[in-house]
This record gives C-alpha cells, sequence and structure tokens, in this order.
C-alpha cells in the first residue's frame, strides 16, 4: 500500500493562495498555525485534505490539483512575452485560441519582440524549470539571417565566444543554413544551451554583423516545423519529452 503523502505545512498554505512560503513560516513561527487543533511547529508535515490545518483559525482549504497544459507557439515578430506591459499592446498570450484564454500560463523561456519562433507557455512550473534552467543542457535551435555575408574562416569565433562588457557569449555550434560549402553565407543554423537575453544578438553584433532576422525552430528535439506562424497548440505528453531529448545532431 503505498504511503500518505506528506507535504510541508508552508507549502500547503502556499499552495492554497494564501502567502508566500516564505510568510508561511513566520506564522508558523509565531504560532498562528494549527494541526488538528495543535499548534504547528516549523518543519512539520502534512497530510492535504486529511489533516485539518487552519491559520488563526479558519481552515486551509486543499488547493485543487490544475491539470497540466503545455502549449507550443509559433510566435510571430512584434509580440511580447509577457502576462501584463503597459508600453506594449500586443502580448503573445494574446494569439492564444479561445479554449486557453482563461488560463494562467507564462512562458518558459523567452523571445525578444523582434525574434519569432518556437515558444513554450505552461502552467507547470516545474516543468519551465527544467526547460530554462543551463544545467539541464537543454538545445535550441535558431535560424539566423544577416544584412551581411558571413565568412566561414569567422564561424569558429561563434562557439569560440566573445566577451562583451564582462560578459561571455558563445553558441554551441554554428554552420552554414543549405549548402554548407560555401565561402560565406548571411543564413546561419545555430545552437546553444542557455540563451541570455538577447545573446544572439549581441554576439553577431560583437563580431561586426547585423541580425535581420531570428527565428527559434527546436528546443531538444521537439520542432514547429508546419506549424502556422501565430498557431498555438496543446503538447502531449510524447511531443512534451521530446523538449528534453538531447539533440542527436549537436
Amino acid at each position: 500500500m503505498d504511503s500518505p503523502q506528506l507535504i510541508r505545512t508552508q507549502k500547503l498554505l502556499a499552495d492554497a493562495g494564501l502567502c508566500s512560503r516564505r510568510v508561511a513560516e513566520e506564522y508558523i513561527k509565531n504560532g498562528e498555525v494549527t494541526i488538528n487543533g495543535k499548534t504547528a511547529e516549523l518543519g512539520s508535515k502534512v497530510q492535504p485534505g486529511v489533516d485539518d490545518v487552519r491559520l488563526n483559525g479558519r481552515r486551509v482549504k486543499v488547493p485543487v490539483q490544475k491539470t497540466q497544459l503545455v502549449i507550443a507557439m509559433n510566435k510571430p515578430k512584434g509580440f511580447i512575452c509577457s502576462n501584463d506591459d503597459p508600453h506594449n499592446e500586443r502580448t503573445v498570450f494574446d494569439l492564444l485560441p479561445k479554449d486557453f484564454q482563461g488560463e494562467r500560463l507564462f512562458c518558459a523561456g523567452r523571445l525578444d519582440k523582434d525574434s519569432e519562433g518556437l515558444l513554450i507557455l505552461t502552467n507547470d512550473g516545474d516543468l519551465a524549470n527544467r526547460l530554462m534552467h543551463p544545467s539541464n543542457l537543454i538545445t535550441k535551435r535558431y535560424h539566423v539571417s544577416l544584412k551581411q555575408p558571413f565568412p566561414r574562416a569567422k564561424l569558429y569565433k561563434l562557439t569560440r565566444g566573445v566577451t562583451v562588457e564582462g560578459e561571455k557569449l558563445k553558441v554551441e555550434k554554428a554552420v552554414f543554413a543549405g549548402d554548407k560549402n560555401k565561402e560565406q553565407a548571411t543564413e546561419l543554423d545555430v545552437a546553444m544551451h542557455h540563451g541570455k537575453k538577447r545573446e544572439i544578438r549581441r554576439l553577431f553584433q560583437a563580431l561586426h554583423y547585423d541580425v535581420k532576422k531570428l527565428k527559434r525552430y527546436q528546443i531538444g528535439r521537439y520542432s514547429i516545423k508546419g506549424m502556422p506562424k501565430g498557431a498555438g497548440i496543446a503538447l502531449t505528453s510524447r511531443e512534451i519529452s521530446l523538449l528534453f531529448k538531447a539533440d542527436t545532431n549537436l
């Protein structure tokens, strides 16, 4: 028989939307929380839905378990990755199909206003952290269009990286798109694990090349090939797993 699932009291209070975990700890320290009629102690654990947990005499309602929702969107240029920005009228959340408009979603990684392509929206904080944390080495692939032809002899500089204002900018792989045997090209395919703010644009700019168009087309082994611009679709569990699979072409 499975043992009952116990969680820390402060997590229950936070999950119920009453306060942050840190504030919940203060409530517990101050003796404002009880478990089955007894004053709770810091570090105590409870079984949601079974134990009677109260904050200042009022019972804490067990939060309803939300259904995981992961949406892949083909973001167009001109939309920002923000739930609310008074200085921009158009956000990626305006593009969501009506079925998802009422969901509380956030971006698991961002694309700047001038960039386009694959964006993941979700209500799952753990999944978002797994996608964004650099230690997980999730590969993101981009198609880069430049205003000036980039020479083959300089490709190594993209992977070796450059330091700009004390920050190292680099990609894991950079090749010419299409005919890879050309001596120079304006279309490149690059891959990276991390992705600091506007890193690809800043990297090329540091090498004196201007990015005309930047599109992220793949995360892990999930690609938006064939997805219309501006579309958003809910991913299946299999498709979600592709986001975390190693890119064998890197």
